[in-house]
């Protein structure tokens, strides 16, 4: 029997007959009913803040929420399965990446319904799907030469990433309405697995991605006790990670761990989509400024002051702080490459785990041994080191905001590159698969975010190459051109489609708030 003003308007997919029951679909819309108007309400106070910010209102820490900052309170302990973090590799739910992932060593595989996903109705579904078979360590693969993948004994924790506030899922309409994507994955994950992996001596964990104030993370506590209530689990049971990835958010990071505190496991620094958002959120000030990519380093004063603040808040309230992530992919037919990009990625994790982070991100197996070793020098036989609690870490709000790079340019290779970057995920996200490698490296959303909202903000502003030619729209047509050449022609793949997109992104006076929701429209 269908359920009550629930209306599912893709067709059968594989997967769809175990994931879209009755009782899970009414599971999702009653979170739908109930949470679903307050989270508008959120997304409408996102539009007002920026309204702010354009203005030129300098965000500071909240004086309202002082006394949760000067508190004395801590995040609930962390069950024992996800109290060792120091190594998560990251990356879509897809079957045999999946099972590499949970194969791979690492402790933590974080499966993204997110930034990696590309959200066609068949891996929106299939993901799910994939979800109930893992839990149950039923997932295998079987590539079309013969070769056979299963899970090992022991596998990694997993944690899932639902998309964020700001995206629904049209495929399934609540009363006439797209349900919330957030409500839709997390909803359909709970139901589906939380009782059967409390079972199996874990839990229900999740990322929570794209936040911007305490309010939402209030919003996604409140969505934790009344869904564990109705699936019959115990409060508590759910455990999220938060991504630190908007600059607003670093303001806030003491109150989001405070509204999430029984369900809190921690902060990580999502350095990629922390650059996109500064250039989103201040791209109005006229003394913003902003570098190649290339240069947009962890080391930079900006990228130094919102790591140390999130490892000092982390701490100081028994949370995991976990750190960034190292989206190098080895390339086999080119050993020196991969030699100087592996000393790039030792030195990175060096950094983190000296700065007291207690784990760290990888994209590819392969990187798996080399953070592990890194962070077994620091760790040893500990779990984590929270005990580090970098009290001497002071960090202001001029510090948060001061984006400048010393030294900074922006040179043609740097636009050619965030040219070719968005061009190429732009294709392989239309043609359905969220995670591209692209240069060694393993692109997601949140990386051609970053390309294309710098190229929108060196064509708007004009800005200067370091030979002195403006960035305007006929050098940006003449280098999207070019790299068009090079990846195919208009009528490979997805291409000509991803070149309108970018153009529009680039060469509209407004800038777009999220790339997904503009590539919503032509994605199927």
């Amino acid at each position: 029997m269908p359920v009550p003003g629930v209306d599912v308007r893709r067709g059968p997919v594989p997967g769809s007959e175990r994931v879209l029951t009755d009782p899970a679909l009414a599971f999702v819309a009653d979170l739908q009913r109930r949470f679903g108007p307050l989270r508008l309400e959120l997304l409408r106070h996102r539009e007002e803040r920026q309204a702010e910010l354009d203005a030129g209102v300098r965000p500071d820490f909240l004086a309202s929420t002082r006394d949760v900052r000067e508190g004395d309170w801590v995040v609930a302990p962390a069950p024992a399965d996800l109290d060792d973090r120091r190594v998560e590799i990251t990356g879509p739910a897809e079957p045999k990446m999946m099972i590499n992932a949970l194969n791979s060593g690492a402790r933590v595989f974080m499966a993204d319904l997110e930034d990696a996903l590309s959200p066609t109705w068949s891996n929106v579904v299939g993901r799910q799907a994939a979800f109930i078979d893992a839990v149950r360590r039923e997932r295998t693969f079987e590539s079309p030469e013969g070769k056979t993948y299963r899970l090992n004994e022991r596998t990694a924790t997993i944690l899932v990433r639902p998309r964020g506030w700001h995206l629904v899922e049209s495929g399934m309409l609540v009363d006439g309405a797209p349900v919330s994507a957030s409500l839709f994955d997390f909803g359909l994950y709970l139901f589906h697995n939380g009782a059967e992996l409390l079972a199996r001596g874990s839990g229900p964990y999740v990322y929570l991605p794209k936040l911007e104030s305490h309010a939402e993370a209030r919003l996604w506590n409140e969505v934790f006790v009344h869904a564990q209530g109705a699936a019959g689990i115990p409060r508590g049971s759910v455990r999220a990670t938060v991504l630190i990835e908007t600059i607003l958010a670093a303001f806030e990071m003491d109150e989001i761990l405070y509204e999430l505190r029984e369900h809190a496991a921690g902060l990580n620094a999502g350095r990629w989509d922390y650059l996109f958002s500064g250039i989103k959120k201040l791209r109005g000030w006229p003394d913003l400024t902003v570098p190649d990519r290339a240069q947009l380093t962890m080391s930079v004063p900006f990228m130094r002051a919102y790591t140390e603040l999130l490892v000092r808040t982390c701490h100081r309230r028994g949370a995991h702080a976990i750190g960034g992530m190292a989206a190098f992919i080895p390339n086999r037919r080119d050993p020196v490459v991969t030699e100087v990009a592996l000393a790039r990625v030792r030195e990175d994790k060096e950094r983190e785990s000296a700065d007291g982070f207690d784990g760290t991100w990888v994209a590819h197996p392969d990187l798996v041994p080399i953070a592990t070793a890194v962070f077994d020098r620091v760790l040893g036989a500990r779990p984590h080191q929270k005990d580090r609690l970098r009290e001497e870490v002071r960090v202001d709000a001029g510090q948060l905001l001061d984006l400048r790079v010393p030294g900074g340019v922006v040179t043609e290779a740097g636009v050619r590159a965030d040219v070719r970057v968005a061009l190429a995920y732009l294709d392989s996200w239309l043609r359905g698969n969220g995670a591209a490698a692209i240069d060694n490296l393993m692109e997601d959303a949140a990386t051609a975010e970053i390309a294309r909202s710098q190229l929108w903000f060196w064509r708007s502003r004009g800005v200067r190459l370091d030979d002195g030619r403006a960035m305007d729209a006929a050098l940006y047509r003449r280098i999207r051109d070019e790299e068009l050449a090079r990846l195919g022609t208009p009528a490979t793949g997805r291409l000509a489609d991803a070149a309108g997109l970018l153009d529009r992104f680039v060469l509209d006076d407004e800038f777009a708030a999220f790339l997904t929701l503009r590539a919503y429209a032509v994605l199927e």
